[in-house]
Order: C-alpha cells, then structure tokens, then sequence
C-alpha cells in the first residue's frame, strides 16, 4: 500500500508519456530523460499524451508500484506548463496529488501548512497541571 503523507517527495513530469510503457521502461526514463533515481523513496506522476489517465511510479525498499488512475470521463482539467526550458519534473505535495487524482484543480486549492505544532499551547498546559495537583 502507498501512503501519501505529507512529508513524501512527489515529482510530476511535465512531458506526456507512452502509457504502453511499464515498469522497468518508466524507470528508465526518470534516470535517463528526468535525471532522477525512482529508487529514492519519491513518487513519480506521469500522464499520458490525451490526459485521460495518470500513472504512479514508486520504490518502496521491496519493489516498484505503477498505478494507473484512467478517467472514466473527459481530461485532466489541470497539468502545470514548464516554468524553465530545462526542468523536467515539477514538484507536488501530498495534498495537491489527492486532488489531481480526482481530477480536481490543485493550483486553485487551499489547504492549512503541511508542518504544523501538535502541543498545546503552555497556558493551557499549566491550567491542567494546577488542576491536577489541587486536593480532592
């Protein structure tokens, strides 16, 4: 099982791909064309040249997973253009994927800061000690 978590490097490929390609052809591709090793632990996006499908490329340690999300109507409605000549691959973040995934619009999206502080604040930390050091 993937996990999409938002500390996972994801990289999308600007460039549509052949979808007849499997596993061992898309890992060539990222090393050859991308510049990038798929055996780092990222998550590789491509698309196919109608936009009516996704693939997902990644190594977990054990093996490659390639998942395919086909679009049972229309196109993507979103995929980002190349902001140099030279940058193949564009990065994504965990909650931006989700979204393209169901063919949503991840640029116009808002989510909260993917690092946020889990403890309480420490006013709230003392009121709780105090109340629990009073005698019952």
């Amino acid at each position: 099982m993937i996990q999409i978590v938002p500390q996972l490097r994801i990289w999308l490929a600007y460039g549509a791909v052949d979808f007849r390609k499997g596993i061992d052809a898309l890992v060539a591709l990222c090393r050859q064309q991308l510049a990038s090793s798929p055996d780092d632990g990222a998550l590789y996006v491509f698309r196919n040249r109608r936009g009516s499908a996704l693939r997902v490329l990644c190594y977990d340690g054990h093996g490659y997973w390639l998942c395919t999300r086909r679009f049972s109507r229309g196109t993507l409605r979103w995929w980002p253009k190349p902001q140099q000549q030279n940058t193949p691959l564009h990065a994504l973040e965990a909650q931006q994927l989700s979204v393209l995934l169901y063919n949503g619009l991840p640029d116009q999206a808002s989510f909260v800061s993917a690092w946020r502080s889990v403890s309480p604040p420490q006013t709230a930390r003392l009121s709780s000690l105090s109340a629990d050091s009073s005698p019952r």
